[in-house]
Formats: structure tokens, sequence, C-alpha cells
């Protein structure tokens, strides 16, 4: 045998084993655990992305809250995780992620994160149970899987709120974050507003008040644990403008009620629809289209167990949202 020959053979043997590329793990989203759902499409690359909270350990060796995301091509079968965000060690809080939210806008992709520290807040109500500060931050990227990096250290809410769920909304060429004000510090929730600078990185105003959570006839009306939780804005077919936003009912269940705005503008004055468009235990919605035009809506159920994002078809009927059950 050709001598030259046998040595590139043996030469073969001796090169160290290469890894095997990583293949991506693919769940049904029944079997994913997620609180706060929400689903981003991406038209252009055919991918849906579920965005979830997701804390990691830093280079340091300490935990930093994170987010990751799954992506699917049906809605039903989902692969991942991905990394798309890992909390800066030197930012403002390191704690964990609640909420995550990710929109696009102006080209580039937008991460509304609530996050959480360890500081107490100090309640105004001797019996309620420890509460730590929150307030909402947003990042940004080029892509939808990150990485998301900051425009500061510090949040975007006023540092003497205790906020959370932040979300988009443009209107007339404006940017706005539309957020929670946490009942536990205000008694009865808030639903605010605030401009942000055409870039998001900043606000650009004070925040107003656009109701509280006690002017819901359908919920809780004690005004010392009213709830506002995930907000999300939707224009109808005939132009309404309606926030979805969850709290519980008087029978202690977690839900989605439906606000419309009377003019038409995000600045409100807004008004409660009698009725809430779901009530099983679950809640903190958000709607998208899917790429073959249907209306869809995601919640987390149950509440604080388990939590599954389930999906439901939505009929726009112009005046209102609802569910349709399969």
């Amino acid at each position: 045998m050709n001598k030259c020959f046998i040595n590139i053979i043996a030469a073969c043997f001796l090169l160290p084993a290469q890894p095997l590329p990583a293949q991506p793990t693919t769940k049904e989203l029944a079997d994913i655990h997620v609180r706060d759902p929400y689903i981003l499409p991406v038209a252009k690359t055919g991918w849906y992305y579920l965005y979830k909270s997701a804390s990691v350990t830093s280079e340091s060796g300490i935990t930093v809250g994170g987010v990751e995301a799954w992506k699917s091509k049906d809605l039903v079968n989902w692969e991942g995780p991905v990394q798309v965000f890992r909390m800066p060690e030197n930012n403002w809080i390191t704690g964990r992620v609640w909420a995550p939210e990710v929109h696009e806008y102006r080209g580039k992709y937008y991460l509304f994160a609530t996050l959480n520290s360890d500081i107490v807040w100090k309640a105004a109500r001797e019996k309620w149970p420890p509460y730590t500060f929150r307030g909402v931050q947003i990042f940004w990227s080029k892509s939808p899987e990150g990485p998301f990096k900051p425009f500061s250290l510090l949040p975007h809410t006023p540092m003497d709120y205790c906020a959370l769920d932040g979300t988009l909304w443009v209107e007339d060429g404006v940017p706005y974050m539309i957020y929670c004000h946490e009942w536990v510090q205000l008694g009865d929730g808030a639903m605010n507003l605030m401009p942000l600078k055409k870039d998001l990185s900043a606000a650009a105003g004070p925040s107003m008040r656009l109701f509280y959570a006690s002017a819901a006839p359908w919920g809780k009306q004690d005004a010392s644990q009213c709830v506002t939780d995930g907000c999300f804005l939707y224009r109808t077919k005939t132009g309404k403008l309606l926030m979805l936003w969850s709290s519980f009912t008087k029978e202690g269940q977690y839900a989605v009620g439906i606000a419309e705005s009377a003019t038409g503008k995000v600045t409100g004055p807004w008004r409660q629809q009698e009725e809430p468009l779901f009530t099983a235990d679950g809640g903190h919605s958000m709607l998208f289209r899917t790429f073959d035009g249907r209306l869809c809506l995601t919640l987390h159920q149950p509440n604080h167990s388990n939590e599954r994002a389930r999906i439901f078809d939505i009929a726009d009927t112009g005046a209102t949202l609802r569910l349709i059950r399969k």
C-alpha cells in the first residue's frame, strides 16, 4: 500500500473529534411554562417569536434577569430556547424580568421589560405583605433574536413609581408607553400613559393617569387591592381604540377586561366595557395577526400555578372583541 496513503488514513484517526452542531429543542406550546406570553410575528422570515422571562448566570457568577425566545412556523411546534437578553451587571436593577414584550418599530426591535429589585417597597397599609420595587426599562436590537442592549442604566418609568407591564403604542407619529402603576403603591392600581422620545431612548414628558382599576364594573371595588396588569392596545376595523387589561373579578378570578377610548385617542377619556372578555382564571393578554390574517389573542392560564400560553381566535365586531372558542 502507498506509504503516503497510509499516513493520510492514520492522520484522520488522530484528528480530534468535532462536536456535532447543537440541535434545537422542539416543544409543543402546551409544554412550555410561560407567564405573561408575548408573540411577535416577523413576516419577512415567517417566524412567530414567543418571549418569556429566563434568568441566567452572568460571567462573574451572579444570577441576573434575562429573556429567552422560542420560535415557530405554525404556532403549535416551537424551537428553542434562544437567550435574547441578559441583564447588564451594572444596570440599575439586575433582578428578574417580568412580562417581556418585543415590538418592531422603525426598523429595529425594542424589548419592554419589567425589572424587579430587592428594594422593599414600604406599603401604605400595615397588613400588606412585603413587595419590592420595580419599573419598566426599554432595550433595543437589530434582530428579534437580540442581543438587546440598554439605552442607559435607568428605567424609563419614573423612579418614584412602582411600575410594571409597559407596552408600546404609536399615534400620529408619537410613540407612547402605556404602563401599570402598581396597586401595592396606590391601593387602587392605575393605568398610565407616558410619551417617549422618537428613538424610544427615554421619556419625552410626564406621565398622565388614564384610569384606575376600580373603574371596571366587573372587577373588585375595594380600593385597597385593585390590580392593573397586562395592558395592550388595539384599533378595531371601525376605528375604535380598545385596551385589553387584566385584574381580578369580584369572585377573585384573574380576568381580561376591555376599556374603550371615548375620543379614539390614547389620551382618552377611557370607559370600561361592562363585561370582561375572559374570566377563566387567565390573563395578561395581547393580540397578534397570523400570517394568513387571523386575529388571535394569547394569555397565560391558569394564574400563579403552572402557567401555559393559550391562543384563541378573536372576532373584531367593530365595537368590541369577541372570543372564538374551539
